[in-house]
């Protein structure tokens, strides 16, 4: 714990240093260099999407999960009909459930219905978006992009925070590889 707490501190003050010698060097920040926030709501119509992650994946693991809530601000009934992503040769909205003690997965070919008013929340352990044939692991602290169509609100593209392999929620800005 301590061994972290030292390196945490060790990469805060080098990022400080670098960060004072450019601002000694220009005084003017180059604004094209910035970054979006990746874990700041998107909006798209009447949704909101928020704490928008998916799970680092072991090497050679076909396939990896993507988590986000969804909330309809709208006075109308919307749903997820799809998603893609240039990161996997396939993507599916996925169901997760105990069957007879077991569990199992399905794909959701309906898409995932959000009412008017509501909240839907894309979790581990149930309903995902289910990435396969990936074209590369997913690394804890990049992202990856994913763009979802809804029947209603059209189609947003976002970026998906990679946590850790076994995460249940987006990382912190911190762990963020820029």
């Amino acid at each position: 714990m301590k061994k972290m707490l030292f390196l945490a501190a060790a990469l805060l003050l080098a990022a400080n240093g670098t960060a004072l010698a450019q601002a000694n060097a220009d005084p003017t920040p180059d604004m094209s260099a910035m970054e979006a926030d990746p874990l700041a709501p998107v909006t798209v119509g009447d949704i909101e999407i928020t704490d928008a992650f998916a799970r680092a994946t072991l090497p050679n693991a076909p396939v990896a999960g993507g988590y986000l809530t969804i909330t309809n601000r709208g006075t109308d009934d919307d749903r997820l009909v799809s998603a893609t992503s240039p990161a996997a040769g396939k993507v599916e909205l996925h169901e997760m459930s105990m069957q007879n003690d077991v569990m199992t997965m399905a794909p959701l070919p309906d898409g995932i219905a959000i009412a008017a008013g509501e909240t839907v929340s894309l979790s581990p352990g149930g309903v995902h978006i289910m990435f396969m044939q990936l074209a590369k692991p997913f690394v804890e602290g990049e992202s990856v992009p994913v763009t979802l169509k809804f029947e209603k609100a059209g189609e947003v593209t976002l970026d998906l925070s990679i946590s850790g392999v076994g995460a249940d929620s987006p990382p912190d800005m911190h762990d963020m590889k820029m």
